[in-house]
């Protein structure tokens, strides 16, 4: 059945026609509104039970147990009408799974809001968005009444579904005020065209070798199981720990200790085991890795304790709790939050951007027989933006002759300590090539700066870099003193951001895109204590890392588009399967590969050119039968 609802009709009454009607109503129209109701929120498995579609004068809620929406698809796939959508990637993975349609051209009105709204908290759900935009009061009551829904829809249901779609294209023009406004139109863009590019992601999943990641987790948990008998026996064997040891075994040397608990210990338990600790350590203020590091050459139960507790992460992290998240079809399909308020892109349900870039555990990842995993990631991207925005000469020569920066950084930091401690064959020197080397003492060194390189972009402090390296705070102090010192210009351009994000209350990214993040929730606050306050130097930090996050996501978006597009129009046989911050994954078919290698390269270094012009950032491109860096 299909209903139609529109203006000259009370809304407890509805008219029905046929599909032909709607599709002559669709067909030709500039903007159309569409959403979906669901059976349940897993596009793998959930199906889409009635689809709505119209605009402001009509609303057509077709029931798709009973009708084909296939007579819409050609409206549906153009490129010329936009669709518009309150959380676009939801609808158009269900349309996409239930009736095999991709939508094209799509403009999503929540996330058009967060680019609107980014900073400020407020929430995007249709209902606020409408209340605040329009000041339409919207009923959700019946909104998780689709769910498992069987029978024939009520009116509330038909009301509800009808609300859904009729204020979005005035919600659209509503938004393109402040678009226009804030000067916003590149930024709108750009993530109204990615979102279909981390939908495909989404839909398309990565293929799991089972077995292989079973195996790890598992070896995982022995090998922390083997610890913990460690752990045991080290109290066991221990007179200044006896206070753990139960009663009934302590001088029992006949004591069945296989088939009880050895000692009184909850070893996940952080406070049991800081109680141990102290016996050993009384100055001892926490078991956190960093702070008893410094103590596992002195005592064993120490270093078989970290050793436990990674292993027990990566069996919690990778093992039953992630299995949970295969779908039917053995793939996994992770889910995007495709703003924050830096611009950057989070991943959920599972966040495979936890998995690190060296875990063995991304190699069961795997392209399907006659597929080839095809990755393409920005050589220090975030390094290069800091560069172009700083104009600081000796980031430039370094990375336009290809020299390690961090090297060519600690150098100039360190001066004479740097040439003091060179081997006598160091590589650094070798032909003046000021390559990353050997040297013990360089190596260092090197790390140091390094550790101040990239924590610029995420505005690290001196009590952060202390911790990291772990050197005193007056010694992380002065070395970042002595760092800016040596880097004027890059001061400079920081001292710069964090002055214009706490003067107007907003900071900007790099042209084309502009992208804003705001600062209302802090604003009005910090001035009652200026540069004391902790809202103050909150602002000021994020000042400083959004501009250098956000182009970086920025160019990393605007190359997915590019590749989506790229994809689309040529009809090649490669797949958006994955993107984690600077990288973009594909899988491809073998007999492309030659083509696909150099074309991703090539589209990666335009986007990037979009925003660092001075073309010094290059794209790296791999091919694996796996998922790698």
């Amino acid at each position: 059945m299909i209903h139609l609802v529109n203006d000259s009709l009370q809304r407890d009454n509805f008219m029905h026609v046929t599909m032909d009607e709607v599709v002559s109503y669709c067909k030709g129209k500039e903007v159309l509104a569409i959403d979906t109701e669901t059976t349940g929120l897993d596009y793998t498995i959930d199906r889409v039970i009635l689809f709505q579609i119209g605009d402001e004068d009509k609303q057509f809620l077709i029931e798709t147990r009973g009708h084909d929406i296939q007579e819409l698809k050609s409206i549906l796939e153009n490129t010329t009408t936009v669709k518009v959508f309150h959380n676009a990637k939801f609808d158009v993975n269900f349309i996409r799974s239930s009736f095999n349609i991709q939508c094209e051209n799509v403009y999503d009105t929540m996330l058009t809001e967060k680019i609107l709204t980014c900073g400020t908290g407020k929430s995007v759900s249709l209902l606020n968005t409408l209340e605040r935009n329009l000041n339409v009061q919207m009923d959700k009551t019946q909104q998780s009444s689709f769910v498992g829904h069987t029978g024939d829809f009520t009116d509330p249901q038909l009301i509800y579904a009808a609300k859904d779609v009729e204020y979005l294209i005035a919600l659209k023009n509503k938004q393109k005020e402040n678009i226009d406004l804030y000067k916003l139109t590149k930024t709108v863009d750009l993530e109204n065209s990615a979102v279909l590019a981390f939908a495909d992601i989404e839909y398309n999943g990565l293929d799991l070798d089972i077995e292989s990641w079973l195996e790890l987790a598992n070896n995982a948990l022995d090998v922390a199981d083997g610890c913990k008998e460690d752990l045991d026996d080290n109290i066991l064997n221990n007179n200044k720990l006896s206070k753990f040891v139960p009663k009934h075994i302590q001088g029992d040397l006949f004591a069945d200790v296989a088939t009880l608990r050895k000692v009184n210990v909850k070893w996940t338990s952080p406070k049991q085991v800081l109680d141990v600790f102290q016996q050993l350590i009384p100055k001892l203020d926490n078991v956190n890795g960093k702070d008893i590091l410094k103590y596992a050459d002195r005592f064993d139960i120490i270093t078989t304790y970290i050793k436990y507790k990674e292993q027990m992460k990566i069996y919690t992290s990778y093992g039953e709790k992630f299995m949970q998240n295969l779908k039917d079809d053995g793939k996994v399909h992770t889910s995007f939050n495709q703003i924050l308020d830096t611009g950057r892109v989070s991943s959920s349900r599972p966040n495979m951007q936890q998995i690190p870039a060296d875990n063995a555990f991304r190699n069961c990842f795997t392209a399907p027989e006659g597929w080839s995993y095809v990755s393409a990631d920005y050589s220090s991207q975030e390094l290069n933006v800091i560069a172009f925005g700083s104009k600081d000469p000796v980031w430039i020569e370094a990375l336009n002759k290809g020299e390690d920066l961090h090297s060519v950084c600690a150098e100039l930091v360190y001066g004479d300590e740097w040439y003091e401690v060179a081997d006598f064959e160091c590589a650094y020197y070798v032909n003046n090539a000021k390559q990353k080397c050997n040297c013990k003492e360089h190596k260092k060194l090197r790390t140091h700066v390094k550790t101040i390189n990239f924590g610029l972009a995420y505005g690290m402090g001196a009590n952060k870099l202390s911790d990291t390296l772990g050197i005193s705070s007056d010694d992380a102090k002065k070395l970042i003193n002595t760092y800016f010192e040596t880097f004027p210009a890059i001061k400079g351009f920081l001292d710069r951001l964090g002055t214009f994000g706490t003067t107007f209350g907003y900071i900007k990214t790099f042209p084309p895109y502009n992208r804003r993040r705001w600062f209302t929730t802090w604003f009005p606050k910090m001035f009652n204590s200026r540069e004391n306050s902790q809202e103050f130097s909150s602002i000021e930090r994020a000042s400083k890392n959004t501009p250098i996050q956000g182009a970086s996501a920025d160019m990393t978006k605007r190359a997915l588009v590019l590749m989506r597009e790229y994809i689309n129009y040529n009809d090649v046989p490669v797949k958006l399967v994955m993107t984690v911050h600077d990288q973009i994954d594909t899988i491809c078919r073998e007999d492309w590969l030659e083509v696909w290698t150099r074309d991703m390269k090539h589209l990666m270094e335009v986007a990037a050119k979009e925003i660092v012009t001075n073309g010094l950032l290059k794209a790296e491109v791999t091919v694996s039968k796996c998922w790698e860096k």
